[in-house]
């Protein structure tokens, strides 16, 4: 059978130097750190957008990470909304801390947030049984932790993506194209996957407070094999098994057994099959929404291949379980 393209998610973004930011905001974050910032790292190759995110050495020893966006980018609000977040998250979530944060103004308007440096690697390329172990403990963890939600009015995960309901239908009306390089047999089971896809806003009903994008590129493995969760920017209400389940089909394609995990994970043993189908079928939805499109902007171009991959191997854990093929 084909493979999709792989996707190298250390090389995925195009990132700012630390001397491309303004002098202003250099200036607002040595204010705001008490200290002078003596070195700056190179920036991180993962994530889909353009905001600035590296690690630094400050003059009183300490290490950190910064991330800074101005005010076109995505990621401009993004990085508020995760200061916002993380202060009120449980020990059991794992996120860096939030030490500070500043604002500049220089012909646009920026904002900076500084986290705790942790050392660590990202899972994946290709998952390892050890890997997929440690990242499923703090899952369920976490997940135990954060019902009820440590913040109010957080939104609903199926309120997030409740706009991709419709777009298996809309391929199949003509609505939408279909996209390209996808599994051949994909037309065929086209009408299920929208039934599927119908049922996930009452599928995902839950009071979780859920991470919303857990992917291998929000996560790093320390060496004491800590786990550590990234980027919080989307955190919405939803089952407590949503984060875990999301990773499920890029470990599959990487050869673990996920089958008997969801049997054998207290996050999914008694989750009605329909259910988890449904949520896979949403987010497959999701990916094959704009496959062939340019990237919006302050998007990279990877950021379709990141779909298109994503669309392949959630649809490839969905033809096992439906006898899909």
């Amino acid at each position: 059978m084909p493979r999709p393209a792989e996707v190298d998610y250390t090389a995925t973004s195009l990132r700012p130097t630390w001397d491309t930011l303004p002098a202003a905001l250099h200036e607002a974050l040595t204010v705001a750190l008490g200290t002078d910032i003596t070195e700056v790292g190179q920036s991180v190759g993962s994530g889909f957008t353009g905001g600035f995110a590296a690690p630094a050495h400050l003059a009183d020893g300490r290490r950190v990470f910064i991330k800074a966006s101005d005010e076109t980018l995505h990621s401009y609000d993004a990085y508020q909304r995760e200061a916002e977040v993380v202060p009120h998250l449980p020990k059991a979530a794992n996120a860096p801390a939030i030490i500070t944060t500043a604002h500049a103004e220089d012909d646009l308007a920026w904002f900076a947030v500084v986290s705790e440096w942790v050392e660590g690697r990202m899972p994946g390329s290709p998952w390892t049984p050890a890997d997929f172990d440690v990242v499923t403990a703090t899952c369920e963890g976490m997940a135990a932790a954060m019902e009820p939600s440590p913040l109010d009015g957080l939104g609903s995960f199926a309120g997030l993506v409740g706009d991709d309901v419709g777009v298996p239908a809309q391929i199949l009306a003509g609505e939408r194209p279909f996209p390209s390089r996808l599994q051949e047999w994909v037309p065929k089971v086209l009408p299920e996957l929208a039934e599927l896809a119908q049922l996930a806003p009452e599928a995902l009903q839950g009071d979780t407070a859920a991470h919303s994008d857990l992917r291998a590129d929000n996560i790093l493995i320390g060496p004491d094999s800590t786990c550590w969760i990234v980027d919080w920017n989307w955190l919405t209400l939803a089952p407590r098994w949503v984060d875990w389940a999301g990773l499920l089909p890029i470990a599959q394609h990487d050869g673990i057994d996920t089958f008997d995990a969801v049997r054998r994970s207290p996050l999914t043993a008694d989750v009605p099959d329909d259910h988890l189908d449904a949520f896979m079928a949403l987010i497959a939805a999701y990916m094959m929404k704009n496959t062939d499109a340019p990237p919006p902007p302050g998007c990279t171009p990877a950021l379709r291949e990141h779909q298109r991959f994503y669309a392949w191997t959630y649809l490839d854990w969905l033809a096992v379980r439906r006898n899909w093929g």
